[in-house]
């Protein structure tokens, strides 16, 4: 491969800088994907327009307190670069901060997954061959595209970034075209029937913990400046960015849920096929509103599938150069890329693209996995901030964070810790399943260094991995938790 046979150590390549607009657009071209072309049937099939209004209302709050915690670490702690993997080390360890970094790759290789089945869900509406984007035809299609954007990339990051740039600005239209469609076809009587949900939703609160992982989908990437912090011509930029791009996302996300319900009765949202915005505008317009969104979708998901796998790839090469992953890993080429990280990431993607053929639904699968894969990553960010809130750390900027930034700290710290709990016991048993075997690239690492692999506090880590993977394989053997 091309950073191997150079010979180039990986240091000797200055990285690329970017500016507060364009790491802006990282940030809202990470979030805007495909979630939000799927929230009007998540949140049908959960909850009605109160529900929604309060699980948006938790989830804004809870994200926002999350975004804010980037921004002050960004701040705060300006040595610590790849964010969410870099604050999970420094606060709690080698080993839990291996796991971040690899929670949070798989989650984006993961993500990127949902990424090729809503692709080909939205062309299997024309053509039935690739069904619901899980078929043979539909996984080798997506196969090839996998490919075919890993050679794109590894030409370099500011050709990438400049592509994501433009389409960030392109794929906004049709969503903000759907919201104002919506608003003019608005029935203010179908919307008020939708308000409660009715009994067979269950309570009020279960409605709630239903959408929550869909709302922690479609905000994944609201770090995606701090995890390219390397690259920030100025570091306060990179709080900025995090700032500016969740607030742009949060009212467009709400606001495409809520004029939704006023358009047909949610027990028809809950049916449509997804994309189901797609569905919805077409039950206003005609058929021409469900092309006009499709197309949107296409390119929308597809810059959203470069942000990530820029972002996923920059982990694994940061967390090589600390040591905590193999070497190999933190190599580059010429053109600044991570080669080796960027295989690896179009690999697990690939792996995952085959396993979903085997789920009930490829699509919520997929989307619901990636969720609970990233909650570990976040909730020790959090928890870093906390920690660097309540004592002198010399490294700290400024001295101690403020009282402000430690409630809001708080506050992201038990908002990530009840989505945990919301995700339920199938996604985190099923992560499991991939945190422990990851365990092989930590011990790949220390023994290239010649360390001792565990320390006694990481092998009471590595027994609780071990034993939740066990427990998970058997629950899927047994039939307890499924696909």
């Amino acid at each position: 491969m091309t950073q191997a046979t150079t010979g180039a150590e990986p240091q000797s390549t200055p990285a690329v800088k970017l500016t507060l607009f364009t790491l802006t657009t990282m940030v809202v071209g990470s979030m805007v994907g495909a979630g939000v072309f799927s929230l009007p049937r998540r949140f049908a099939e959960e909850t009605g327009v109160a529900g929604a209004l309060i699980a948006w209302a938790i989830a804004g709050a809870g994200m926002l307190m999350l975004a804010f915690v980037f921004q002050s670490l960004a701040v705060r702690r300006p040595d610590l670069d790849a964010g969410v993997y870099a604050y999970a080390k420094a606060g709690f360890g080698e080993y839990l901060g291996f796991f971040s970094a690899f929670g949070y790759w798989a989650s984006a290789c993961v993500g990127n997954v949902t990424y090729w089945v809503l692709i080909m869900s939205t062309i299997g509406a024309i053509w039935p061959a690739l069904g619901d984007g899980d078929t043979a035809l539909a996984i080798l299609l997506s196969s090839a595209g996998l490919w075919a954007f890993f050679f794109m990339i590894r030409r370099g990051v500011k050709e990438a970034a400049a592509i994501n740039k433009i389409v960030t600005v392109a794929k906004i239209v049709p969503i903000l075209v759907f919201v104002l469609l919506a608003l003019f076809y608005f029935d203010p009587s179908v919307f008020a029937d939708n308000w409660g949900g009715g009994d067979s939703y269950g309570s009020l609160f279960s409605q709630v913990r239903g959408t929550m992982l869909a709302t922690v989908f479609v905000f994944l990437g609201v770090e995606g400046a701090s995890v390219y912090s390397r690259h920030a011509k100025k570091r306060s930029d990179v709080g900025k960015a995090t700032i500016l791009g969740f607030l742009s996302v949060f009212a467009v996300f709400a606001s495409v849920v809520i004029v939704s319900y006023g358009i047909m009765p949610m027990e028809q949202i809950a049916e449509l096929r997804q994309p189901s915005m797609a569905g919805a505008l077409e039950e206003a317009v005609g058929t021409w509103g469900k092309v006009f969104i499709s197309v949107g979708l296409i390119v929308s998901v597809l810059g959203a599938y470069l942000a990530w796998t820029l972002m996923s790839a920059e982990v694994l090469f940061v967390a090589a150069k600390d040591d905590d992953m193999p070497r190999f890993l933190g190599r580059s080429n010429r053109a600044d890329v991570p080669v080796p990280a960027l295989i690896m990431t179009t690999a697990l993607s690939q792996v995952v693209l085959v396993v979903t053929a085997f789920s009930d639904d490829a699509f919520n699968f997929a989307l619901d996995l990636t969720s609970a894969l990233s909650l570990i990553p976040y909730l020790l960010a959090a928890a870093f901030a906390v920690k660097i809130g309540t004592r002198n750390d010399p490294l700290t900027e400024g001295g101690r964070t403020s009282s402000r930034e430690l409630t809001m700290a708080v506050i992201a710290l038990l908002y990530t810790a009840f989505l945990i709990y919301a995700a339920g016991l199938r996604f985190l048993l099923m992560s499991f399943i991939l945190y422990a075997p990851a365990t092989i690239l930590f011990v790949m690492a220390r023994r290239e260094q010649g360390r001792k692999l565990f320390s006694p506090r990481e092998l009471v880590v590595l027994a609780v991995s071990v034993a939740g993977a066990v427990i998970g394989i058997i629950a899927l053997a047994a039939g307890w938790i499924s696909l």
